[in-house]
Protein backbone atom coordinates (compact mmCIF):
# COMPACT_ATOMS: atom_id res chain seq x y z
CA UNK A 1 0.00 0.00 0.00
CA UNK A 2 1.28 3.58 -1.14
CA UNK A 3 1.95 6.23 1.79
CA UNK A 4 -1.30 8.15 1.83
CA UNK A 5 1.07 10.70 3.15
CA UNK A 6 2.45 11.19 -0.02
CA UNK A 7 -0.53 11.44 -2.19
CA UNK A 8 -2.08 13.85 -0.13
CA UNK A 9 1.09 16.52 -0.42
CA UNK A 10 2.07 15.68 -4.13
CA UNK A 11 -0.67 14.30 -5.95
CA UNK A 12 0.54 15.19 -8.83
CA UNK A 13 4.01 13.10 -9.05
CA UNK A 14 0.97 10.57 -7.66
CA UNK A 15 -0.68 10.81 -11.11
CA UNK A 16 2.33 11.04 -13.20
CA UNK A 17 3.49 7.50 -11.32
CA UNK A 18 0.30 6.01 -12.34
CA UNK A 19 0.47 7.11 -15.84
CA UNK A 20 4.45 5.85 -16.19
CA UNK A 21 2.39 2.62 -15.25
CA UNK A 22 0.30 2.63 -18.44
CA UNK A 23 -2.72 4.78 -16.73
CA UNK A 24 -5.02 2.62 -16.41
CA UNK A 25 -4.95 2.71 -12.50
CA UNK A 26 -5.57 6.10 -12.66
CA UNK A 27 -9.55 6.26 -11.90
CA UNK A 28 -8.62 4.01 -8.52
CA UNK A 29 -6.41 6.83 -7.68
CA UNK A 30 -8.87 9.70 -8.57
CA UNK A 31 -11.40 7.83 -6.32
CA UNK A 32 -8.34 7.53 -3.65
CA UNK A 33 -7.94 10.96 -3.82
CA UNK A 34 -11.93 12.21 -3.63
CA UNK A 35 -12.31 9.70 -0.40
CA UNK A 36 -9.59 10.71 1.62
CA UNK A 37 -10.50 14.49 1.14
CA UNK A 38 -14.12 13.45 2.44
CA UNK A 39 -13.07 11.50 5.35
CA UNK A 40 -10.37 14.19 6.19
CA UNK A 41 -13.30 16.60 6.04
CA UNK A 42 -15.92 14.97 8.17
CA UNK A 43 -12.54 13.84 10.57
CA UNK A 44 -12.33 17.47 11.21
CA UNK A 45 -15.65 17.95 11.97
CA UNK A 46 -15.70 14.86 14.06
CA UNK A 47 -12.96 16.43 16.15
CA UNK A 48 -14.49 19.76 16.78
CA UNK A 49 -17.95 18.14 18.16
CA UNK A 50 -15.53 16.21 20.30
CA UNK A 51 -14.09 18.76 21.67
CA UNK A 52 -16.64 21.28 22.08
CA UNK A 53 -18.42 17.73 24.06
CA UNK A 54 -15.39 17.70 26.17
CA UNK A 55 -15.58 21.35 26.91
CA UNK A 56 -19.41 21.16 27.51
CA UNK A 57 -18.63 18.41 29.92
CA UNK A 58 -16.21 20.05 31.70
CA UNK A 59 -19.01 23.41 31.92
CA UNK A 60 -21.33 21.11 33.25
CA UNK A 61 -19.19 19.84 36.27
CA UNK A 62 -18.35 24.02 37.10
CA UNK A 63 -22.18 24.70 36.90
CA UNK A 64 -23.29 21.95 39.48
CA UNK A 65 -20.45 23.33 41.99
CA UNK A 66 -21.60 26.88 41.63
CA UNK A 67 -25.18 25.35 42.34
CA UNK A 68 -25.97 26.82 38.81
CA UNK A 69 -28.89 24.28 38.08
CA UNK A 70 -30.29 26.45 34.70
CA UNK A 71 -26.61 26.31 32.74
CA UNK A 72 -26.18 22.56 33.96
CA UNK A 73 -29.62 21.82 32.51
CA UNK A 74 -28.51 23.58 29.18
CA UNK A 75 -25.32 22.30 28.83
CA UNK A 76 -26.03 18.57 29.68
CA UNK A 77 -28.96 19.24 26.78
CA UNK A 78 -25.95 20.31 24.56
CA UNK A 79 -23.52 17.33 25.39
CA UNK A 80 -26.54 14.98 24.71
CA UNK A 81 -27.26 16.67 21.38
CA UNK A 82 -23.29 16.59 20.17
CA UNK A 83 -23.26 13.08 21.40
CA UNK A 84 -26.54 12.42 18.99
CA UNK A 85 -24.37 14.29 16.07
CA UNK A 86 -21.33 12.60 16.62
CA UNK A 87 -23.32 9.36 16.62
CA UNK A 88 -24.36 9.39 13.13
CA UNK A 89 -20.86 11.56 11.84
CA UNK A 90 -18.48 8.51 13.81
CA UNK A 91 -20.14 5.77 11.49
CA UNK A 92 -19.97 7.50 8.43
CA UNK A 93 -16.45 8.46 9.48
CA UNK A 94 -15.71 4.26 9.90
CA UNK A 95 -17.67 3.96 6.40
CA UNK A 96 -15.27 6.53 4.92
CA UNK A 97 -12.69 5.09 6.27
CA UNK A 98 -12.97 1.55 4.90
CA UNK A 99 -13.81 3.03 1.89
CA UNK A 100 -10.33 4.73 1.83
CA UNK A 101 -8.42 1.52 2.63
CA UNK A 102 -10.24 -0.78 0.13
CA UNK A 103 -9.79 1.72 -2.25
CA UNK A 104 -5.83 2.07 -1.75
CA UNK A 105 -5.54 -1.74 -1.50
CA UNK A 106 -6.77 -1.42 -5.35
CA UNK A 107 -3.60 0.77 -6.33
CA UNK A 108 -0.48 -0.74 -7.32
CA UNK A 109 3.10 0.47 -6.14
CA UNK A 110 4.62 3.48 -7.28
CA UNK A 111 7.62 2.71 -9.26
CA UNK A 112 10.99 3.59 -8.05
CA UNK A 113 12.63 6.96 -10.36
CA UNK A 114 15.32 4.63 -11.30
CA UNK A 115 12.88 2.55 -13.24
CA UNK A 116 12.78 2.91 -16.83
CA UNK A 117 10.28 4.46 -18.31
CA UNK A 118 8.17 2.14 -21.18
CA UNK A 119 5.10 1.30 -22.48
CA UNK A 120 4.93 -2.46 -22.76
CA UNK A 121 7.44 -5.06 -21.99
CA UNK A 122 9.12 -4.27 -25.49
CA UNK A 123 10.71 -1.28 -23.61
CA UNK A 124 12.63 -3.55 -20.72
CA UNK A 125 16.03 -2.76 -21.30
CA UNK A 126 19.09 -6.22 -21.47
CA UNK A 127 21.16 -5.04 -18.39
CA UNK A 128 23.33 -8.01 -19.08
CA UNK A 129 23.97 -11.64 -20.32
CA UNK A 130 25.39 -14.88 -18.77
CA UNK A 131 26.81 -17.57 -21.06
CA UNK A 132 26.57 -17.16 -24.17
CA UNK A 133 24.31 -19.15 -26.73
CA UNK A 134 25.82 -22.28 -28.12
CA UNK A 135 24.44 -23.99 -31.46
CA UNK A 136 23.90 -27.40 -30.58
CA UNK A 137 24.99 -29.00 -33.69
CA UNK A 138 21.14 -30.38 -34.60
CA UNK A 139 17.16 -29.04 -34.35
CA UNK A 140 16.67 -29.61 -30.82
CA UNK A 141 13.16 -30.54 -29.32
CA UNK A 142 10.84 -28.70 -27.69
CA UNK A 143 11.00 -29.74 -23.70
CA UNK A 144 7.72 -31.51 -23.68
CA UNK A 145 8.01 -33.89 -27.10
CA UNK A 146 11.58 -34.55 -25.60
CA UNK A 147 10.61 -35.52 -21.87
CA UNK A 148 7.90 -37.56 -23.24
CA UNK A 149 10.01 -39.74 -25.82
CA UNK A 150 12.25 -39.67 -22.67
CA UNK A 151 9.88 -41.45 -20.52
CA UNK A 152 10.18 -38.28 -17.97
CA UNK A 153 7.24 -36.26 -18.47
CA UNK A 154 3.27 -37.49 -18.87
CA UNK A 155 1.24 -35.06 -19.98
CA UNK A 156 -1.75 -37.67 -20.98
CA UNK A 157 -1.37 -39.12 -17.11
CA UNK A 158 -1.46 -35.41 -15.64
CA UNK A 159 -4.78 -34.78 -17.99
CA UNK A 160 -6.67 -37.86 -17.34
CA UNK A 161 -5.90 -36.79 -13.35
CA UNK A 162 -6.34 -33.24 -13.46
CA UNK A 163 -7.40 -31.73 -16.93
CA UNK A 164 -5.37 -28.90 -19.09
CA UNK A 165 -1.97 -27.11 -17.43
CA UNK A 166 -1.13 -29.79 -15.08
CA UNK A 167 2.12 -32.20 -15.66
CA UNK A 168 3.21 -35.26 -14.30
CA UNK A 169 6.88 -36.84 -14.03
CA UNK A 170 7.72 -40.33 -13.96
CA UNK A 171 11.30 -42.37 -12.94
CA UNK A 172 14.35 -40.41 -13.84
CA UNK A 173 11.97 -37.16 -14.57
CA UNK A 174 10.69 -36.92 -11.18
CA UNK A 175 14.27 -38.13 -9.08
CA UNK A 176 15.80 -34.75 -11.72
CA UNK A 177 13.14 -32.85 -9.87
CA UNK A 178 13.89 -33.82 -6.48
CA UNK A 179 17.78 -33.31 -7.21
CA UNK A 180 16.94 -30.02 -8.90
CA UNK A 181 14.92 -29.03 -5.78
CA UNK A 182 17.72 -30.37 -3.51
CA UNK A 183 20.08 -28.33 -5.41
CA UNK A 184 18.87 -24.97 -5.29
CA UNK A 185 18.17 -25.04 -0.78
CA UNK A 186 21.19 -26.20 -0.41
CA UNK A 187 22.97 -23.63 -2.64
CA UNK A 188 20.46 -20.77 -1.30
CA UNK A 189 21.30 -22.06 2.53
CA UNK A 190 24.58 -23.26 2.44
CA UNK A 191 25.99 -20.54 0.38
CA UNK A 192 24.11 -17.60 0.33
CA UNK A 193 23.23 -17.07 3.59
CA UNK A 194 18.95 -18.09 3.67
CA UNK A 195 17.33 -20.20 6.58
CA UNK A 196 15.24 -22.45 5.30
CA UNK A 197 11.42 -22.61 5.74
CA UNK A 198 8.94 -25.39 5.30
CA UNK A 199 5.45 -23.23 5.11
CA UNK A 200 1.64 -24.22 5.13
CA UNK A 201 0.27 -24.31 1.45
CA UNK A 202 -2.92 -22.76 3.20
CA UNK A 203 -3.26 -18.95 3.93
CA UNK A 204 -5.68 -17.08 5.30
CA UNK A 205 -7.04 -14.04 2.79
CA UNK A 206 -5.55 -11.15 4.82
CA UNK A 207 -2.59 -13.21 4.46
CA UNK A 208 -2.77 -12.90 0.74
CA UNK A 209 -4.07 -9.19 1.35
CA UNK A 210 -0.61 -8.49 2.92
CA UNK A 211 1.75 -9.34 -0.04
CA UNK A 212 -1.14 -7.67 -2.91
CA UNK A 213 -2.51 -10.41 -4.00
CA UNK A 214 -5.71 -9.82 -2.69
CA UNK A 215 -8.12 -8.41 -3.33
CA UNK A 216 -6.36 -7.56 -6.77
CA UNK A 217 -5.61 -11.17 -8.26
CA UNK A 218 -8.54 -13.53 -6.92
CA UNK A 219 -9.74 -14.77 -10.04
CA UNK A 220 -5.85 -16.29 -10.10
CA UNK A 221 -6.41 -17.95 -6.99
CA UNK A 222 -7.73 -20.95 -5.98
CA UNK A 223 -9.31 -21.33 -2.79
CA UNK A 224 -11.56 -23.47 -0.12
CA UNK A 225 -14.03 -23.21 2.39
CA UNK A 226 -12.14 -25.08 5.51
CA UNK A 227 -15.52 -26.28 7.84
CA UNK A 228 -14.34 -27.24 11.54
CA UNK A 229 -17.35 -27.70 13.47
CA UNK A 230 -19.93 -24.65 12.96
CA UNK A 231 -16.94 -22.74 12.01
CA UNK A 232 -16.73 -22.36 7.99
CA UNK A 233 -13.08 -20.54 7.09
CA UNK A 234 -12.08 -19.49 3.44
CA UNK A 235 -8.50 -20.01 2.80
CA UNK A 236 -6.62 -19.67 -0.29
CA UNK A 237 -3.71 -22.25 -2.01
CA UNK A 238 -0.21 -20.24 -2.07
CA UNK A 239 0.68 -18.95 -5.56
CA UNK A 240 3.90 -18.32 -4.47
CA UNK A 241 6.27 -18.80 -0.98
CA UNK A 242 6.48 -15.44 -0.81
CA UNK A 243 2.62 -15.02 0.65
CA UNK A 244 3.71 -17.19 3.87
CA UNK A 245 7.49 -16.31 4.25
CA UNK A 246 6.75 -12.78 3.87
CA UNK A 247 3.79 -12.33 6.15
CA UNK A 248 6.30 -14.20 8.92
CA UNK A 249 6.96 -10.58 10.18
CA UNK A 250 3.56 -9.15 9.89
CA UNK A 251 1.94 -6.96 12.77
CA UNK A 252 6.12 -7.22 14.22
CA UNK A 253 8.54 -4.45 15.24
CA UNK A 254 11.71 -5.89 14.22
CA UNK A 255 14.55 -5.26 15.64
CA UNK A 256 17.45 -3.22 13.63
CA UNK A 257 20.48 -5.62 14.36
CA UNK A 258 18.09 -8.80 13.53
CA UNK A 259 17.65 -7.23 10.27
CA UNK A 260 18.37 -8.17 7.07
CA UNK A 261 16.04 -11.15 7.00
CA UNK A 262 16.85 -13.85 4.07
CA UNK A 263 14.17 -16.95 4.06
CA UNK A 264 13.75 -19.49 1.30
CA UNK A 265 11.41 -22.19 1.34
CA UNK A 266 10.57 -24.85 -1.80
CA UNK A 267 6.66 -25.25 -2.42
CA UNK A 268 4.10 -25.84 -4.80
CA UNK A 269 2.79 -23.04 -6.08
CA UNK A 270 -1.00 -22.88 -7.29
CA UNK A 271 -2.45 -20.31 -10.06
CA UNK A 272 -5.30 -20.38 -12.11
CA UNK A 273 -4.08 -18.50 -14.78
CA UNK A 274 -7.16 -16.73 -15.61
CA UNK A 275 -5.93 -14.19 -17.86
CA UNK A 276 -3.53 -16.87 -19.85
CA UNK A 277 -6.03 -18.85 -22.25
CA UNK A 278 -4.70 -20.25 -25.18
CA UNK A 279 -1.29 -19.11 -23.74
CA UNK A 280 1.80 -22.17 -23.22
CA UNK A 281 -0.89 -24.52 -23.08
CA UNK A 282 1.89 -27.40 -23.92
CA UNK A 283 4.52 -28.22 -21.38
CA UNK A 284 6.18 -26.63 -18.11
CA UNK A 285 5.80 -22.80 -18.90
CA UNK A 286 1.95 -22.08 -17.59
CA UNK A 287 0.64 -24.80 -15.23
CA UNK A 288 -1.48 -23.93 -12.56
CA UNK A 289 0.73 -26.07 -10.12
CA UNK A 290 4.49 -25.39 -10.29
CA UNK A 291 6.98 -25.50 -8.15
CA UNK A 292 9.49 -22.84 -6.74
CA UNK A 293 12.22 -22.31 -4.52
CA UNK A 294 11.58 -18.40 -3.22
CA UNK A 295 13.47 -15.89 -1.66
CA UNK A 296 12.36 -13.22 0.42
CA UNK A 297 14.17 -10.57 2.17
CA UNK A 298 13.41 -8.19 4.77
CA UNK A 299 15.56 -5.27 5.25
CA UNK A 300 15.93 -1.62 6.26
CA UNK A 301 15.32 1.05 3.74
CA UNK A 302 18.52 2.39 3.33
CA UNK A 303 19.74 -1.07 2.07
CA UNK A 304 16.53 -2.70 -0.05
CA UNK A 305 18.69 -1.14 -3.67
CA UNK A 306 21.30 -2.77 -3.19
CA UNK A 307 19.75 -6.09 -1.44
CA UNK A 308 17.78 -6.78 -4.73
CA UNK A 309 21.47 -6.24 -7.02
CA UNK A 310 22.23 -9.27 -4.23
CA UNK A 311 19.09 -11.22 -4.58
CA UNK A 312 19.41 -11.30 -8.12
CA UNK A 313 22.37 -12.23 -7.99
CA UNK A 314 21.62 -15.46 -6.26
CA UNK A 315 19.12 -16.40 -8.86
CA UNK A 316 21.64 -16.12 -11.51
CA UNK A 317 23.86 -17.85 -9.67
CA UNK A 318 21.15 -20.75 -10.18
CA UNK A 319 21.94 -20.53 -14.18
CA UNK A 320 25.76 -19.74 -14.01
CA UNK A 321 26.15 -23.13 -12.02
CA UNK A 322 24.06 -25.31 -14.17
CA UNK A 323 25.94 -23.62 -17.35
CA UNK A 324 22.66 -22.57 -18.73
CA UNK A 325 22.41 -19.16 -20.98
CA UNK A 326 20.64 -16.22 -19.77
CA UNK A 327 20.07 -12.80 -19.92
CA UNK A 328 19.45 -10.27 -17.09
CA UNK A 329 16.71 -7.50 -17.95
CA UNK A 330 14.94 -4.55 -15.99
CA UNK A 331 11.56 -4.04 -16.35
CA UNK A 332 10.60 -0.68 -17.52
CA UNK A 333 7.12 1.07 -15.58
CA UNK A 334 4.56 -0.43 -17.67
CA UNK A 335 5.61 -3.83 -16.86
CA UNK A 336 6.35 -3.89 -13.28
CA UNK A 337 4.37 -6.54 -11.20
CA UNK A 338 1.37 -5.10 -8.97
CA UNK A 339 3.22 -4.81 -5.71
CA UNK A 340 6.49 -4.12 -7.43
CA UNK A 341 8.60 -0.91 -7.35
CA UNK A 342 12.11 -2.29 -9.00
CA UNK A 343 12.04 -5.82 -11.25
CA UNK A 344 14.68 -7.14 -12.80
CA UNK A 345 13.33 -11.19 -14.79
CA UNK A 346 16.21 -13.63 -15.58
CA UNK A 347 15.31 -14.67 -18.74
CA UNK A 348 16.80 -18.48 -19.38
CA UNK A 349 17.51 -19.62 -23.03
CA UNK A 350 15.57 -22.03 -24.69
CA UNK A 351 17.27 -24.13 -27.43
CA UNK A 352 14.31 -26.04 -28.40
CA UNK A 353 12.02 -22.98 -28.85
CA UNK A 354 14.41 -20.96 -29.92
CA UNK A 355 13.57 -18.04 -27.39
CA UNK A 356 14.43 -16.89 -23.78
CA UNK A 357 12.28 -17.45 -21.15
CA UNK A 358 11.57 -15.97 -17.75
CA UNK A 359 12.56 -18.42 -15.06
CA UNK A 360 13.00 -15.74 -12.54
CA UNK A 361 11.73 -12.26 -10.99
CA UNK A 362 13.55 -10.48 -8.70
CA UNK A 363 12.01 -7.27 -7.37
CA UNK A 364 12.18 -4.81 -4.41
CA UNK A 365 8.50 -4.20 -2.82
CA UNK A 366 10.02 -1.20 -0.74
CA UNK A 367 7.77 -0.61 2.06
CA UNK A 368 4.40 -1.54 -0.02
CA UNK A 369 3.61 -4.58 1.54
CA UNK A 370 5.27 -3.57 4.44
CA UNK A 371 2.43 -1.28 4.79
CA UNK A 372 -0.52 -3.72 4.05
CA UNK A 373 1.18 -6.19 6.99
CA UNK A 374 2.29 -3.08 9.42
CA UNK A 375 5.46 -4.64 9.60
CA UNK A 376 8.41 -1.89 11.44
CA UNK A 377 11.45 -1.89 12.72
CA UNK A 378 12.83 -0.05 15.63
CA UNK A 379 16.14 1.20 15.26
CA UNK A 380 18.96 0.88 18.24
CA UNK A 381 18.78 3.43 20.39
CA UNK A 382 15.77 5.03 18.97
CA UNK A 383 11.85 5.11 20.49
CA UNK A 384 10.36 5.35 16.88
CA UNK A 385 9.27 2.98 14.22
CA UNK A 386 9.50 2.97 10.60
CA UNK A 387 8.13 0.36 7.63
CA UNK A 388 10.36 -2.10 6.20
CA UNK A 389 11.29 -2.70 3.27
CA UNK A 390 10.90 -6.56 1.26
CA UNK A 391 12.46 -7.97 -1.55
CA UNK A 392 11.40 -11.44 -3.17
CA UNK A 393 12.39 -13.51 -5.96
CA UNK A 394 12.45 -16.87 -7.85
CA UNK A 395 15.85 -18.88 -6.83
CA UNK A 396 13.94 -20.04 -9.35
CA UNK A 397 11.06 -21.86 -10.89
CA UNK A 398 12.12 -25.80 -10.44
CA UNK A 399 9.23 -26.79 -13.58
CA UNK A 400 11.17 -24.23 -16.11
CA UNK A 401 14.35 -24.79 -15.08
CA UNK A 402 13.48 -28.63 -15.94
CA UNK A 403 13.02 -27.76 -18.92
CA UNK A 404 16.02 -25.68 -20.05
CA UNK A 405 17.39 -28.77 -18.78
CA UNK A 406 15.96 -30.85 -21.34
CA UNK A 407 16.10 -28.08 -24.19
CA UNK A 408 19.75 -27.29 -23.69
CA UNK A 409 21.04 -30.14 -22.38
CA UNK A 410 19.99 -32.63 -25.08
CA UNK A 411 21.79 -34.67 -27.14
CA UNK A 412 21.65 -36.00 -31.11
CA UNK A 413 21.04 -39.77 -30.08
CA UNK A 414 18.05 -38.96 -27.80
CA UNK A 415 20.01 -38.57 -24.45
CA UNK A 416 20.19 -36.30 -21.85
CA UNK A 417 23.59 -35.42 -20.41
CA UNK A 418 22.79 -34.28 -16.52
CA UNK A 419 24.79 -30.90 -15.68
CA UNK A 420 28.07 -31.26 -13.37
CA UNK A 421 26.44 -29.32 -11.26
CA UNK A 422 23.40 -31.76 -10.64
CA UNK A 423 25.14 -35.25 -10.74
CA UNK A 424 25.78 -35.55 -7.31
CA UNK A 425 22.08 -34.74 -6.54
CA UNK A 426 21.06 -37.21 -9.50
CA UNK A 427 23.37 -40.11 -9.22
CA UNK A 428 24.10 -40.04 -12.67
CA UNK A 429 25.53 -38.37 -15.77
CA UNK A 430 23.41 -39.20 -18.07
CA UNK A 431 19.59 -40.36 -18.86
CA UNK A 432 20.30 -42.83 -22.03
CA UNK A 433 18.13 -42.86 -25.18
CA UNK A 434 15.20 -45.20 -25.25
CA UNK A 435 15.82 -47.98 -27.15
CA UNK A 436 14.11 -48.52 -29.96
Amino acid sequence: MNDINLIRKEPGKAREAIKDRGGRYLPVLETLIEADAQYRELLQQVEALRARRNSASQAVGKAKAGKDDAEASRLMAEVAQIKADMAGKDEALGGLGARVRQTALGLPNFPHPSVPKGKSADDNPVVRTGAAVKPLGFKPQDHQTFGEKLGLLDSAAAAKLSGSRFSLWRGAGARLMRAIISFLLDLHTGEHGYQEMWVPALVRPDILEGTGQLPKFEADLYKIAATEGEKTETLFLIPTAEVPLTNLVRDQIIPEADLPMRLTAYTPCFRQEAGSYGKDVRGLIRNHQFDKVELVWVTKPEESLAALESLTGHAEAVLKRLELPFRVVELCTADLGFSAAKTYDLEVWMAGEGQYREISSCSNCGDFQARRMNARVRRSGQGGVEFVHTLNGSGVAVGRLFAAILENYQQPDGSLVIPKALVPYFGAERIAAPKA
